[in-house]
């Protein structure tokens, strides 16, 4: 054996009663599992830990961080072995020469401005051979809806021609066959937002055709939300595509303790055969860019278009007037209160003296944005405990963190929702048992990717691994100190390497494209 861990606490991602054993890894695969007598080449004394598969994070925005940081810890720390990239709908590939310009201005806020990235690839197939060159977790990726349609007609608020919705349909169809595992839509981001739902229902067919899923951050997650969450599934089992619902919650005042609404509006199409998944973070505020907020017109016509509309005065308070009295699409139908607005970072550290304060009206908003040119993050306190907790129980949840690890002060998920799982909500409150929540974090997100041989503790699966003390797990990460690491977390493996050895980062780079196997669509 290369390496033996003895005496484990094996929870091994069935959710199925723990138990202990020797593990044994043989040449990056799990080659023994039981009483080893035999040495191995390594051996690691576990009694006290916890040995799982490695933590998926279902929902990332690392596709710039992995390319650029070799380290990683925020995620490796945490015990994280994969997670899934190009969420939202808006990120790097596929893309032309312009597209790509133009969504690198659009995100700068959730990836920065990409200065340090080559940008060599311009497919689906390129981005995936740039992590095979080696990082520090593994990847999956999604076509990204909004890209997609950027990619075809613009940054347009209309309905795609025939043509374009064909391009369209060639775009997903390509980034598919090439290993990406699905399509994701952010719909209350520009322009993905500005599809209708037969044009998603017509890609979500191409998707369906490849086995892959759909995973849409949907139209509202404030006014509306019920509906909004019904439109998807509705659309989904119409096109007889796989659904994933991102980063699931009711949030706004609105949606306080509803989300029993939403699980029953679930567990009805789960009962009807409909095949639905969701993640969640366990916090209750939101994290996004403060230009998303707008309303979709304003959006129109790619990021320095609204750039101009800020400047201009009249547009401004046009931009106002559905932001604080009628309530932007952007911002999920609700009018905006400012007091929940918390900046988290700024694309020009010369505004950095805005983090961490709470913006008070809409002229500071706006000047923020036009000084940082569409940049700035924000942390929206609009979430509920009461939802989180219901959410995460459901038996379709899956964990993910929709990290975004740019800014000066991050939302602490990015840094700390596998730990606060395990620490806050297993040990603290018992929300879930360790089983459960292994599960959710693990078998239960590779049974959604279609991967075969990872998220369980099973002789033959990849040695993608993590050991974790449950009486001491936590997260380090909080509001006022977000990169703080976690502790209870000494080991984690990835094809049987250490990634982390006694708590500290090693500098192997095992990551690599994780692609679902492609085959010709119908």
């Amino acid at each position: 054996m290369d390496l033996v861990v003895r005496g484990a606490r094996v929870v091994d991602g069935t959710g199925g009663p723990s138990y202990t054993a020797d593990v044994g890894v043989h040449e990056g695969r799990i080659a023994e599992i039981g009483r080893i007598r035999s040495g191995g080449l390594r051996n690691i004394d576990a009694h006290g830990l916890a040995l799982a598969p490695g933590f998926v994070d279902m929902h990332a925005h690392s596709d710039l961080a992995l390319l650029h940081d070799p380290d990683h810890s925020a995620k490796a720390a945490q015990g994280v072995t994969l997670e899934v990239l190009g969420q939202d709908g808006l990120s790097y590939a596929p893309v032309d020469d312009r597209t790509l310009a133009e969504v690198r201005a659009a995100i700068t806020g959730w990836n920065g401005p990409g200065e340090d990235a080559d940008f060599t690839w311009r497919d689906v197939a390129g981005y995936l051979a740039r992590l095979d060159r080696g990082v520090a977790v593994n990847a999956a990726y999604l076509v990204p809806q909004g890209t997609v349609r950027a990619y075809a007609l613009g940054w347009d608020d209309r309905p795609a021609t025939p043509a374009e919705l064909d391009r369209m349909r060639t775009l997903v169809a390509e980034g598919l066959a090439q290993g990406a595992v699905g399509m994701s839509s952010g719909l209350t981001y520009t322009p993905g937002m500005y599809a209708s739902g037969a044009e998603l229902g017509e890609l979500c067919r191409v998707v369906a055709s490849y086995g892959g899923y759909y995973c849409p951050h949907h139209r509202s997650y404030g006014r509306g939300a019920l509906d909004a969450y019904a439109e998807m599934v509705g659309l989904a089992r119409e096109a007889g595509c796989a659904l994933h619902l991102a980063h699931a919650t009711m949030n706004f005042r609105e949606n306080q303790g509803r989300a029993p609404e939403l699980l029953a509006l679930l567990d009805a199409a789960l009962a009807g055969g409909a095949d639905i998944t969701l993640d969640s973070y366990p916090y209750t505020p939101g994290c996004t860019t403060l230009v998303a907020l707008l309303p979709s017109w304003a959006g129109e016509g790619g990021p320095e278009a609204v750039l101009a509309r800020l400047r201009d005065d009249a547009e401004a308070e046009r931009i106002r007037y559905a932001l604080e009295v009628t309530g932007a699409d952007g911002c999920h139908g609700v009018p905006v209160d400012w007091s929940t607005i918390e900046v988290s970072g700024t694309a020009d550290p010369a505004f950095g003296g805005y983090v961490g304060t709470r913006l008070h009206d809409w002229e500071g908003a706006r000047r923020l944005l036009v000084q940082d040119r569409l940049g700035p993050t924000i942390l929206q306190h609009v979430g509920h405990e009461e939802n989180v907790r219901a959410i995460m129980r459901h038996r379709v949840h899956t964990g993910g963190s929709d990290g975004i690890l740019r800014g000066a002060k991050p939302h602490p998920r990015a840094y700390g929702t596998f730990p606060h799982y395990l620490g806050h909500y297993v040990r603290e409150l018992g929300v879930l048992s360790l089983e459960e929540c292994v599960a959710h974090l693990t078998g239960r997100p590779a049974a959604r990717l279609r991967l075969p041989d990872r998220g369980v503790v099973r002789t033959g699966h990849r040695a993608d691994l993590v050991l974790f003390d449950p009486e001491t797990v936590a997260a380090g990460s909080t509001y006022e100190n977000p990169r703080t690491p976690p502790t209870g977390i000494p080991y984690v493996l990835i094809d049987g390497r250490f990634v982390m050895r006694d708590g500290r980062r090693t500098d192997v780079l095992a990551g690599r494209s994780v692609r679902r196997t492609p085959h010709q669509g119908r």
